[in-house]
């Protein structure tokens, strides 16, 4: 009798954790590479060498004691790509402050719930991005503010908030401009920071970020030095990172891609974090890859789609790339080829987690067989633990068999701020955090993401995960991207609708509803085959890329006319 091996595994490595804080780490590596590019942000023509970067970055910290910033105090940042959201996220890691990360994309009620949920005494704030004209909406907020002195707010609605830092050049009331702020530096000096940052512990609480739920307010969940700055290192550490690494950061950085797998992993490594713009834009993504000679890229799949749909894709000189990573949602087998090959990033890897885990649990290798690559998200990262059960008993699953995957570790969050119920849903008593994802784990420990618990089709009885649908219709030739869900149905429960971008060069007039089941007739279990179809240019996602399956659901469920069912 063959005992069939339990879907658990350890991330095993030779490399030992990080055992000290961010700022430590930061101190170390500009000690180490002073001339190295550190950061360099092309739209608004800075760029700075590490010395040149822990300049600046002492300069805020000593500015931050000067307005009385203590460590544990809350200071949100709510900004776009700029080189003042990096000089923020150090300079709070040194005094030991608690950056709470602010996506760009909220609006007043958005912002009101997360500036009281985690009592922030201070927020950096841009002046305005795009429709969003973040200053009015303070003052809107803290009508307070235009009798207020700088740093003496006292708000009805923002009870915590003390004072605000504004990124613009202008200088508005009851706001400190950002160098009005950094002048303040003078009144504190180097050993006073250097001696708060000797107090502080890698257990420490230093970021809040806000996870995007699909229902209720979305959840803080507090991390620690220990928690970033070594999930930063380890996907560094995966892809043979090293000071001759530039490394080009279009994702956001509110977000644990940019300000983790892209800042923190390039910062432990001494390689160059380069943004290309305040937000994502495919062709100054694909200008800055050239004219920076960058080697590695990040990005989510919708990001590489738009990169390699360009009209002008075949002019730009990719040639330098040789890493990356393709992460945010589950990554189609035949963008990640085109990545492979037209855009020469043979070592791009898939990385997969949540922001609760800080984030990356699992990551394909660079030298991972291309099947390997292309079908899973890798095997567990080192230090830490996987395991897939079943979501009804909580045993652990055979391999082969799909189970919820939960992860423990280094990388599981402190809890989430000011939120024990939810906490404690999340993190059981074995302290392993649930994701809510199906997985499978095969034999050699590669883990195969199939969809979210909550994603699952029941049609007619039948358990389908949409991801299954999804692979397949990418082989389509017409097919740039794809996204499938379900919608209620009174015979069957639930039907499947597929939402299909097409390429700009596909002939709409041949690629129909009915040619597309005749694609997948015979190829795929009849059950599988989508009832409905939508052509689409575009798919409701999050700031960070992430598709939001639940609002798909509801467009169609009105569009069809079904919401009697």
């Amino acid at each position: 009798m063959t005992i069939k091996l339990p879907s658990y595994t350890s991330g095993t490595s030779n490399k030992p954790l990080l055992g000290m804080t961010i700022g430590d780490k930061f101190d170390e590596i500009a000690a180490t590479f002073p001339d190295n590019d550190a950061l360099i942000v092309r739209h608004q023509g800075l760029r700075y060498t590490y010395s040149q970067l822990k300049e600046v970055v002492d300069q805020a910290a000593r500015a931050f004691l000067a307005i009385g910033v203590k460590r544990g105090d809350r200071i949100a940042m709510w900004a776009p790509n700029c080189a003042e959201w990096t000089i923020t996220q150090f300079a709070t890691a040194k005094v030991g402050a608690i950056l709470v990360n602010i996506n760009p994309a909220y609006r007043l009620h958005e912002l009101e719930y997360a500036l009281n949920q985690s009592e922030a005494r201070f927020i950096v704030t841009a002046d305005t991005f795009k429709s969003s004209n973040y200053t009015q909406m303070l003052f809107e907020l803290a009508p307070e503010l235009k009798a207020s002195a700088e740093g003496k707010l006292k708000s009805m609605k923002l009870p915590s908030l003390e004072g605000v830092i504004n990124l613009s050049d202008e200088n508005f009331s009851g706001m400190w401009s950002w160098a009005n702020f950094t002048a303040m530096a003078e009144n504190t000096s180097a050993e006073q920071v250097q001696d708060v940052q000797n107090q502080l512990q890698f257990d420490d609480a230093i970021n809040i970020q806000y996870t995007s739920g699909t229902t209720g307010f979305p959840k803080g969940a507090a991390l620690t030095h220990h928690n970033i700055l070594n999930n930063g290192y380890f996907v560094g550490e995966s892809m043979n990172l090293t000071e001759n690494d530039r490394m080009v950061i279009p994702v956001p950085l509110y977000h644990c891609f940019g300000m983790v797998m892209g800042n923190l992993g390039c910062m432990t490594h001494g390689s160059t974090m380069i943004y290309p713009d305040e937000a994502f834009d495919p062709k100054t993504v694909l200008e800055t890859v050239t004219e920076e000679k960058a080697t590695a890229l990040y990005g989510v799949p919708t990001m590489f789609i738009s990169e390699l749909d360009h009209p002008e894709f075949e002019s730009f000189d990719l040639s330098t790339l040789r890493t990356g990573i393709m992460a945010g949602s589950i990554c189609p087998a035949e963008v990640m080829k085109a990545v492979n090959t037209k855009m020469n990033m043979k070592e791009v890897q898939i990385a997969y987690g949540m922001t609760e885990t800080s984030p990356v649990s699992t990551q394909t290798a660079a030298n991972d067989p291309f099947d390997k690559q292309v079908t899973t998200v890798g095997r567990t990262q080192p230090h830490l633990e996987t395991k897939l059960i079943d979501p009804a008993t909580g045993n652990i699953v055979g391999r082969g068999e799909i189970g919820e995957l939960c992860t423990r570790g280094y990388s599981v969050m402190l809890k989430y701020w000011n939120n024990q119920d939810a906490t404690q849903k999340a993190i059981d008593a074995g302290g392993w955090m649930h994701t809510e994802d199906l997985a499978t784990m095969d034999e050699e420990g590669y883990i195969q993401i199939v969809g979210r618990i909550k994603d699952m089709v029941i049609r007619g009885g039948e358990n389908v995960y949409p991801k299954e649908i999804e692979e397949f219709l990418y082989t389509h030739p017409d097919i740039s991207d794809i996204q499938v869900t379900g919608v209620p149905d009174k015979k069957y429960g639930e039907e499947l609708i597929a939402w299909i971008k097409l390429h700009p060069s596909a002939d709409t007039d041949t690629v129909t509803e009915d040619q597309l089941r005749a694609f997948c007739k015979g190829k795929i279990t009849h059950f599988k085959i989508p009832r409905y179809f939508k052509f689409v240019d575009e798919f409701p996602m999050t700031v960070t890329g992430k598709i939001q399956k639940f609002k798909m659901r509801e467009i169609s469920i009105a569009e069809l006319g079904l919401d009697d069912i």
